[in-house]
């Protein structure tokens, strides 16, 4: 197994890697809305989805991918309610034929994000 570090993402908050391939698989760990510069996490759901976006971009191609090798997606969302803002920024970032997902609302994540993405893609 292969641990993936980009610089330009948020560090890991425990014992786990950014991201790790394995088998001709890449699996992202959750990331979470923190800005990368100073792992702070915005107020705005907004600012959240786009640095979530943003920060797995990162992780992609510190592997030498991109979101065109994505084939499936996991979105925690902490209010249902942002699932249309959330669903106009995410597909700024993949094109069709989109990745499988799966969108969860849910009652709390890491930091009292208001939103988390995690993605599984092939080399």
């Amino acid at each position: 197994m292969k641990s993936i570090h980009a610089f330009n993402a948020p560090e890991a908050l425990g014992a786990y890697s950014q991201a790790v391939i394995k088998n001709g698989l890449f699996f992202s760990a959750g990331q979470i809305g923190l800005n990368p510069l100073n792992q702070e996490l915005p107020d705005s759901f907004n600012e959240q989805a786009e640095n979530v976006m943003n920060n797995l971009h990162n992780i992609l191609t510190a592997a030498g991918l991109t979101f065109g090798n994505v084939v499936k997606s996991t979105v925690y969302l902490k209010d249902m309610n942002n699932f249309d803002t959330f669903q106009e920024i995410y597909q700024r970032f993949f094109q069709k034929p989109y990745p499988a997902r799966d969108t969860i609302e849910v009652s709390r994540l890491p930091k009292n994000a208001a939103i988390e993405i995690s993605v599984i893609a092939i080399l």
